[in-house]
């Protein structure tokens, strides 16, 4: 797993492993179920309250989904960019957090 820099636009990118990027594939396909399923209840106007529970349960897959990509971060790019002296990664590190914790 290797965080590069592409040489044209210089936009990071990370390499992942094949079982990170088919767990969290998984997790995202889940959800785009869940949401899906909302949207078939809003169109066949289902009661609200049920709306916001499904709603609610999608919300928190996808904090979960959050958490898992943001461990893997911590544990490879943000890890490797401290080892090699790049402490700039720490501040983008606790722009993050501080965007989850809002």
């Amino acid at each position: 797993m290797e965080n590069k820099s592409c040489p044209h636009c210089g936009d990071k990118k990370t390499m992942r492993s094949e079982q990170d990027l088919s767990r969290l594939i998984k997790r995202l396909n889940r959800i785009e179920g869940q949401i899906r399923g909302i949207r078939g209840m809003l169109e066949e106007n289902a009661y609200c309250a049920d709306i916001l529970t499904q709603a609610s349960a999608a919300a928190a897959a996808l904090n979960s989904f959050n958490k898992d990509l943001l461990s893997c971060h911590v544990h490879t790019c943000v890890k490797r960019d401290v080892l090699d002296g790049k402490d700039d990664s720490i501040d983008e590190l606790m722009d993050l957090i501080y965007k989850f914790m809002k």
